[in-house]
């Protein structure tokens, strides 16, 4: 039963990597810009993140040098594709590439270097619960900060005016700079909100999750956080059950060779991106439902002179 309570805790905490990058991209996605840069914004972050930690020897200096590496390069995409109106999916590509070119290469001196003995984290008395406590309740608190941003986001896009406006821009852009409000503007601040989500979640992976830095090690989190948000049919409550989900997949492959599940490993590697690959098919066979849940304007630039 201890190895079950294990394997939840892991879960946990590998899903808020998922799900801090994917509630960012829902941000963008909801202003109806779609960002393929998660990948790269990711591994810049992550570097940017451990590095900082290794200079300062604080856990939060590399969370707000995570955040704003993220925001930074969200900034530059933004000025991109809502001021010049460049194709969303290609400078989006091109970010991810720059992404993992730049962190390769500026992140050669840190291959070898080490993080000051992480921190443990116990709520007092809910920790002690046989089972449920080593599970949920001794975890790191950017793991509820996960949960805390998903209620955020659920009462700010459905329940607060900003939210109201933020879906309108994401509909009709056209209908929301007739009724006077900054579609460009709105636009740019969501994409870099959405960076700012992204980039924390490349500083918790390389400070809480792994912890160390290597090229690459994103591993093609940010691509499946982008199909998360389709996953969840944008929503950010979905969201966030998506992203447990794909990280007990990613755990799964872990417990089973540790119970002595005789599988090929390269087999439960794939795991999470067969699941990916899957779930998204499925999703599929319905496009009248995407339709219905998508942002209307998703994709589209907007030229505030017609």
């Amino acid at each position: 039963m201890e190895s079950y309570a294990l394997l939840m805790a892991a879960t946990l905490n590998a899903g808020t990597v998922l799900a801090l990058a994917a509630l960012g991209l829902l941000v963008n996605e909801k202003a109806g810009v779609v960002n393929l840069g998660a990948e790269g914004m990711l591994l810049c972050s992550a570097l940017a993140g451990f590095a900082a930690v290794v200079h300062t020897g604080s856990d939060l200096a590399g969370f707000a040098a995570g955040i704003g590496a993220g925001a930074l390069l969200a900034a530059i995409f933004g000025v991109l594709v809502v001021w010049l109106n460049t194709n969303q999916y290609a400078t989006g590509l091109a970010l991810s590439l720059f992404g993992a070119g730049f962190s390769a290469f500026a992140g050669i001196k840190y291959v070898q270097e080490k993080l000051p003995p992480r921190p443990q984290f116990h709520i007092p008395v809910l920790g002690d619960i046989p089972l449920v406590g080593p599970a949920l309740f001794r975890q790191h608190p950017m793991v509820y900060l996960g949960l805390f941003l998903v209620l955020f986001l659920v009462w700010f896009l459905y329940r607060s005016r900003a939210g109201l406006v933020l879906r309108s821009v994401g509909e009709s852009p056209e209908s929301a700079h007739a009724l006077g409000y900054p579609v460009r503007r709105i636009r740019f601040m969501a994409v870099v909100a959405g960076g700012a989500l992204c980039g924390l979640a490349g500083a918790y992976l390389a400070i809480i999750y792994t912890p160390l830095w290597v090229e690459g090690m994103v591993a093609g989190k940010g691509w499946i956080a982008l199909a998360l948000t389709t996953f969840a049919t944008w929503r950010p409550a979905r969201v966030l059950l998506g992203a447990y989900l794909f990280g007990g997949v990613t755990m799964l492959q872990f417990h089973l060779q540790a119970i002595g599940v005789d599988v090929p490993s390269q087999f439960l590697t794939m795991l999470p991106y067969l699941a990916t690959i899957v779930v998204l098919a499925l999703i599929s066979r319905n496009p009248a439902w995407i339709r219905i849940n998508m942002p209307a304007s998703l994709g589209k630039p907007f030229y505030p002179g017609t």
